[in-house]
């Protein structure tokens, strides 16, 4: 049954009110979405009662079976302009549902160095990188109110502003493309245990997350504009954490990130 506007207006509502006021959802609030204009249908009604700006967007990842079904490796959430952070030389405090969803995830975010055309819904690898004004390492922060959101699919993912909850900025890297030749050069650690070290990968990569984007967003009437911030995806895992736990990230020719997980 195909999920009707008031449907996914109750829906974005519920999502909307827990994350705000910090509650537990228990069951999915409704008709799960079906496909993806749907579930982003969702989302974008969810942007429209949000009180915060938007100041980027997260990408991530869509896999095995789900990928084949949907027809896309890529999901694309909101990020809102209070929940940017930049990276110090202190650990940051980033909240997070202690009762739903949480992970770390250290990822490459590019800064984006003019105002997307708005007709413009196709991009190329080489388009796409023109639009790079600067990228950093970084960490994204993934909390939901609904606990079961990485277990009911990608589509569930996306209805709930993409799973996002947080960005924290670090250092720029000025060789971010070397980045995928040297083994081992990023590292995530949870509670000074490491939990994962990777590169970016060669095929398509962060850039290929940066091409997706700037597609998704145009298409949805929200095309990316000079100053956004696009976190390209989980590098070293997602690494799910919690309430008081601590990590950091590490990367070569940049300083640490650290923070710590703290309730919403």
């Amino acid at each position: 049954m195909t999920l009707s506007l008031q449907a996914a207006n109750a829906i974005a509502t519920a999502f909307t009110k827990a994350r705000l006021r910090g509650e537990k959802i228990q069951d999915y609030p409704g008709q799960r979405p079906a496909t993806l204009t749907e579930a982003y249908g969702i989302q974008d009604a969810a942007i429209e009662l949000w009180p915060e700006k938007i100041a980027g967007w997260k990408v991530g990842g869509i896999n095995g079976e789900p990928a084949e079904r949907l027809g896309v490796e890529k999901l694309v959430g909101p990020i809102f302009e209070n929940q940017v952070f930049r990276a110090d030389n202190n650990v940051i405090s980033m909240p997070v549902f202690k009762d739903g969803f949480a992970a770390v995830e250290a990822e490459i975010v590019f800064i984006i160095n003019k105002d997307a055309p708005s007709s413009k819904t196709e991009w190329s690898l080489s388009e796409a990188k023109t639009m790079i004004g600067a990228a950093h390492i970084a960490v994204e922060i993934a909390s939901s109110p609904f606990s079961k959101i990485n277990d009911l699919g990608p589509l569930v993912t996306i209805s709930d502003f993409g799973n996002n909850y947080g960005l924290i900025i670090g250092d720029e890297l000025k060789d971010w493309e070397s980045l995928k030749t040297k083994k081992s050069s990023i590292e995530t650690l949870i509670d000074e245990q490491s939990v994962g070290t990777d590169s970016p990968p060669h095929t398509g990569g962060p850039l290929e997350s940066l091409r997706y984007c700037l597609g998704n967003t145009a298409l949805r009437g929200r095309p990316l504009v000079k100053g956004d911030a696009i976190s390209t995806g989980a590098i070293t895992g997602v690494h799910q954490a919690y309430v008081n736990q601590t990590s950091v990230i590490r990367c070569s020719g940049a300083n640490d990130i650290a923070l710590k997980l703290t309730a919403k």
